[in-house]
């Protein structure tokens, strides 16, 4: 998959290059990163980038000039979704991090900067992403976010598929508890089923925590699985 981001701090992604199995990924062609900062195709002496905004405000506002020249320079592979990251943006659910990795070859993500971005830069993109109801100083943790997990749903990324589909939100439900040795931890015990070998008896026992945690934890969530299942 090839990731194009645009962002006036391409120094920023560069943790991403060596960031555990996505850093793998990366390094194993299984995803393509590249960065494009719009000051590079500002057209004045000043690379300016930003501007006053007609009407009056504080805050600088992103000139849609240096956007829409970046993005008229990336390729454009068949299978190609553009991602504007905005906190005015549908809330992302793991569903969309599945569907983006399952249906696309090229991400590209549009990163704002400053107070906003000019109206019309909107119509660069096919959805509005946000990660949720807060406001950042620009869209590349957003958009770090995303790639990290799309990333990590491309075959070959992770070793065991089985991980993947077990975990939370990966069907609505939270991930039932994890343990490992030792059995007694500073009087904190393993759940004596994980430890009877009844593999029947611990998946009845991992699906009724996914349920207990995710009605405790995420009520809306669980509500959303009830009716999808009911």
């Amino acid at each position: 998959m090839r990731l194009d981001v645009v962002s006036l701090a391409p120094e920023a992604f560069a943790p991403l290059l060596s960031l555990g199995v996505i850093g793998r990924a990366f390094s194993a062609g299984i995803a393509q990163l590249h960065v494009h900062n719009p000051r590079d195709f500002a057209t004045d002496r000043y690379r300016k980038v930003d501007d006053e905004p007609y009407g009056g405000g504080a805050g600088m506002v992103l000139k849609p000039e240096p956007v829409y020249a970046a993005m008229e320079a990336l390729p454009v592979l068949p299978r190609r979704r553009v991602l504007l990251m905005s906190p005015q943006g549908r809330p992302l659910q793991q569903a969309d991090l599945r569907r983006w990795a399952a249906d696309y070859d090229q991400l590209v993500f549009l990163c704002g900067h400053y107070e906003g971005f000019d109206e019309r830069i909107r119509a660069l993109s096919d959805e509005e992403v946000s990660i949720g109801d807060f406001v950042l100083t620009g869209g590349e943790l957003p958009a770090m976010t995303i790639i990290n997990g799309v990333v990590r749903l491309l075959p070959g990324t992770v070793g065991s598929q089985a991980c993947l589909e077990e975990e939370s939100h990966s069907a609505l439900l939270l991930e039932h508890p994890h343990y490992t040795r030792p059995a007694d931890f500073r009087g904190m015990t393993v759940p004596e089923v994980l430890r009877s070998g009844d593999h029947g008896a611990i998946a009845r026992w991992r699906a009724e925590q996914q349920q207990q945690r995710t009605r405790e934890r995420r009520p809306d969530l669980f509500a959303r699985w009830q009716e999808r299942d009911g």
